[in-house]
């Protein structure tokens, strides 16, 4: 009796999973017809059938959560890197500016040209040490953002979301945000019918 019991039991799960699958599957194919016409003709059926499976248990939504949060992170942190720099930049034209003004005012008169062309010569030398951490920030920055974009690939692949790998080209790259947008809003959805049916 029991042996019948764990057979019907793992049955419905079975007709509860595919149900919830048939529930994605069509919920992604609403979605996917809000999306551009190019990326939908690379949206095939499979593609979302095999989305709707990885999706089936929520651990999907969570590791897409988890890295949406590491993301923003990463983002911030860097954002406050750049606006250090740029403040550290802003003190050393000040004390530049007041440096300047204090030779000028105790300098001589015949001397004056002489300093203001010094004076020229080492603000220019400043700025193009500035522009140069800017750009090195800069590049620091769309690097990093750049492995965080591989190191998430990596992690949904491993997941086994249908349509993630490492990749740096443009157009695989806009269809993995797209992938990464219909996660995210069946996950809104999801969590918008929790409330009502509480």
């Amino acid at each position: 009796m029991e042996r019948y019991t764990g057979a019907f039991e793992e049955a419905v799960d079975g007709a509860r999973q595919q149900e919830r699958h048939y529930q994605l599957l069509s919920a992604l194919q609403g979605l996917v017809k809000e999306l551009p016409s190019s990326f939908q003709q690379r949206l095939s059926y499979t593609t979302l059938s095999d989305l709707a499976l990885a999706l089936l248990d929520g651990t999907v939504f969570e590791i897409v959560q988890g890295l949406l949060e590491i993301q923003h992170l990463t983002e911030k942190s860097l954002y406050n890197q750049r606006l250090r720099l740029q403040n550290e930049h802003r003190v050393l034209r000040q004390a530049l500016r007041q440096k300047h003004q204090e030779a000028q005012q105790a300098c001589r008169p015949h001397n004056l040209p002489v300093l203001q062309a010094a004076q020229q010569r080492e603000l220019e030398a400043v700025e193009h040490r500035i522009r140069e951490e800017q750009r090195a920030m800069d590049q620091k920055i769309v690097l990093e953002l750049d492995r965080k974009v591989a190191d998430q690939q990596s992690t949904l692949e491993k997941a086994g979301v249908a349509g993630f790998y490492v990749t740096t080209n443009p157009q695989e790259l806009t269809l993995q945000m797209n992938l990464l947008e219909l996660i995210r809003k069946l996950q809104q959805r999801g969590r918008q019918e929790g409330k009502t049916a509480l």
